[in-house]
């Protein structure tokens, strides 16, 4: 039977009791409610996780320009603001233009000190068309020092160097653009190989190399002569003849004046200091792009010319890779197999003529060599171990 009104006034306890249960029953509604939610939510999610998941996949088989931070497979992506990957980035494929690379790579601390344990390391930057035929010598080279040297190569666009999982190499191309010999693309190149060597912090030293390079001494020895040295590597001499101050522009002055107008080889070795200065300059790049035309050649003219105006106390004023120009020619002499002999790789290590270093004299003024053809890797590694002592 229904409860009147007059009922419930009559009883107040009777009401208090209803209302402590409706309060129950609007209780439990809302936590069954809220369960059946939250099971709702967690099936969506996940399947949003594995979404994710999967776009990522697909991602590191995307355009460099497309690519992130994350690494195949996903179990080992890669936090992009740890100082892990800031300090010593692992995947070198980015979407960077050369002006934003360049601007990155200028970035330079205030602060003396390293919030980490740095081990200085020598960056080998090759210049190179396409495959390494050297590649085997260098990988005996470089075995069993990985934590003392990066590795950073630029080949024509589209190519892949064709090398082991296991190599120092694999993994190792930059995004690269199209070079030209004798234009302002192959200072292009060079500059991009130092703007992503400098990304990474413990790169102390950058040395740019040939696919017909080979180093003369074994690494320990490179290494230290590098590391320990107070000056970078860059030949920059006055050239009074047709192959020097005649490339000379007039349309250059007054900025660069014939006196300072400089020549010296292309395979230069260099300190972070001055290669930070290298990626970060514009004034005197912008002119050897606008008058520094075939057959001016940029590449032999403007590291020379520009160190010797500006930065010349941070230079030796010499190069570290031997060349024989011997001949005479537009092109230095190259060597193939049946010119590889103890005695003529020996000449090159022991020149005969003593170097300065830090300040003191040296018999050690070559670390690197060129032009090797394809030929002479078999027997350069037949005397790897007892000439080069690698």
């Amino acid at each position: 039977m229904a409860r009147g009104r007059e009922d419930y006034e009559k009883n107040p306890g009777l009401l208090k009791l209803l209302q402590t249960l409706s309060f129950l029953i609007v209780f439990v509604m809302g936590v069954v409610i809220g369960l059946a939610t939250r099971a709702h939510m967690s099936r969506y999610f996940g399947s949003q996780t594995e979404n994710y998941s999967f776009i990522n996949h697909l991602s590191a088989n995307m355009p460099h320009e497309e690519k992130t931070c994350t690494i195949v497979p996903v179990s080992d992506k890669v936090d992009c603001m740890s100082m892990e990957t800031f300090l010593q980035p692992k995947n070198l494929t980015h979407g960077l233009s050369d002006d934003e690379l360049f601007w990155r790579a200028s970035m330079v601390p205030r602060k003396r000190e390293f919030p980490f344990e740095r081990v200085p390391k020598v960056a080998f930057m090759f210049l190179t068309r396409g495959p390494l035929p050297l590649l085997p010598l260098w990988e005996r080279f470089f075995q069993g020092h990985d934590k003392y040297f990066s590795i950073y190569v630029h080949v024509i666009p589209g190519y892949k160097l064709n090398v082991s999982t296991t190599s120092p190499f694999y993994l190792r191309q930059i995004p690269s653009q199209p070079v030209s010999w004798g234009t302002v693309t192959l200072l292009d190149a060079e500059r991009r190989l130092l703007a992503n060597a400098l990304l990474d912090f413990s790169n102390e030293r950058f040395v740019l190399l040939s696919e017909s390079c080979i180093p003369i001494y074994n690494f320990t020895t490179v290494y230290e002569y590098l590391v320990g040295s107070n000056h970078s590597y860059v030949e920059s001499y006055d050239d009074p003849g047709r192959y020097g101050r005649g490339r000379y522009r007039r349309k250059m002055f007054p900025d660069i004046k014939l006196h300072q107008w400089r020549k010296g080889s292309q395979w230069f070795e260099l300190s972070r200091a001055l290669s930070v200065y290298i990626v970060s300059e514009t004034k005197y790049y912008t002119i050897f792009s606008n008058y520094c035309l075939p057959a001016c050649y940029p590449d032999e003219h403007y590291l020379p010319t520009y160190i010797n105006m500006l930065q010349g106390s941070l230079n030796s004023n010499r190069t570290v890779t031997w060349v024989d120009w011997s001949l005479r020619g537009p092109h230095p002499a190259t060597y193939g197999g049946d010119n590889i002999t103890e005695d003529f790789m020996q000449s090159i290590r022991n020149n005969g003529e003593p170097c300065q270093y830090n300040a003191e004299m040296t018999s050690i003024c070559y670390l690197f060599a060129r032009k090797f053809a394809p030929t002479a890797l078999e027997p350069l590694l037949k005397l790897a171990a007892a000439v080069m002592e690698y």
